[in-house]
C-alpha cells in the first residue's frame, strides 16, 4: 500500500506516479528553459532524495525494533520502539550513464541510511540510443559496463530521469536477467518523467517491473484522451514526437546535467 498520494490511472498497480505539489513545482522548474547548472543538479538531488525515500518505504521489508536512547540511563524501563527498514536486505543502484549518473549516486548514498554498507552496491552501464536514418529510436546500445556481482534477492534500482521509449530500461533489465546471477527480489525504475509509450514498452517486456515517476507526459494526445483518466485510452496516448523526445518534457537532461551538449 502506497504511503504517498498518487495520480489515478489505468496502467496497472505496479506503476506509481507521485502526485506531490512540492515535487511537481520543482520538476517544472527543472524543465524550464532558463534552468542550467549549478541549479539543475541541486533540484535533481532534492527530487531523487524524495523519490528514493518513498520507494524504500513502499517496496522494502520492515521490521519492529526496540532500543535504548540517551534517557534510558535515567528511565531503564522506557525504551524506544517502532518500525524501520529491515537492514538485512540488499540493494543495487544502477547508473545508466549519462543522465542517470548523478541520480544513481544520490540513491546509492541514500540507501546507506537504511542498509549496511556491504549490502549496497552501485553498478555502471554506458548506454546510448540507437536511431535509424529518420532519427527514430530503434533500440539501445551498451558501450561498456561495470557490474559488481550477483543480484540474488536484491532490489535492483534504475534511477533514470527520462522514461521516453523504454528501450534502454528494457535492455538493461534484459541484461541483468540473462547475464547476471539472480533472481533479483525486485526491479524498480525511478523516473522523473514517463510517457505512455515508455510504460507500455517496459511493462510488455518485463511485466513485474515496479515503476515510480513524478510526472506523466502525454502532451501529443488528442484532447478527448487528455480529458480522460490516464491509461483509459492507452493506445491513443502519445507523449513522444517523431524523434522520440518527450512532450512537453524537459529537453535533454543528460546534456544539461553534465554541461556536455553532444
Amino acid at each position: 500500500m502506497a504511503f504517498q498520494q498518487e495520480l489515478r490511472h489505468h496502467y496497472g498497480p505496479q506503476v506509481h506516479i507521485i502526485d506531490s505539489p512540492f515535487l511537481n513545482g520543482l520538476l517544472a522548474k527543472l524543465c524550464h528553459p532558463d534552468t542550467y547548472q549549478p541549479e539543475i543538479n541541486r533540484i535533481v538531488e532534492v527530487l531523487y532524495t524524495h523519490m528514493i525515500s518513498i520507494t524504500i518505504n513502499n517496496e522494502f521489508a520492515m521490521e519492529k525494533f526496540e532500543q535504548e536512547t540517551r534517557m534510558t540511563a535515567m528511565h531503564p524501563d522506557k525504551k524506544l520502539s517502532g518500525s524501520r527498514i529491515n537492514p538485512g536486505q540488499k540493494a543495487v543502484s544502477v547508473n545508466l550513464a549519462r543522465a542517470g549518473t548523478y541520480p544513481s549516486h544520490i540513491c546509492y548514498n541514500f540507501l546507506h541510511f537504511s542498509l549496511p554498507g556491504q549490502n549496497v552496491r552501485q553498478d555502471h552501464i554506458f548506454a546510448a540510443r540507437v536511431t535509424n536514418s529518420k532519427d527514430a529510436v530503434t533500440g539501445a546500445e551498451f558501450g561498456g559496463m561495470k557490474i559488481g556481482g550477483d543480484v540474488k534477492d536484491a532490489h535492483v534500482i534504475f534511477p533514470d530521469p527520462m522514461g521516453a521509449t523504454g528501450n534502454t530500461m528494457v535492455t538493461a533489465i534484459d541484461h541483468y536477467k540473462t547475464h547476471i546471477e539472480g533472481p533479483a527480489r525486485k526491479f524498480i525504475a525511478l523516473n522523473l518523467i514517463v510517457t505512455p509509450e515508455y510504460l507500455k514498452n517496459v511493462l510488455a517486456a518485463h511485466p513485474e517491473v515496479v515503476i515510480y515517476a513524478l510526472r506523466l507526459d502525454r502532451g501529443l494526445s488528442p484532447q478527448a484522451v487528455l480529458d480522460a483518466t490516464p491509461g483509459q485510452y492507452w493506445d491513443q496516448e502519445r507523449g513522444l514526437n517523431d524523434k522520440q523526445y518527450i512532450v512537453p518534457g524537459g529537453g535533454g537532461f543528460g546534456e544539461i546535467m553534465n554541461n556536455s551538449f553532444v
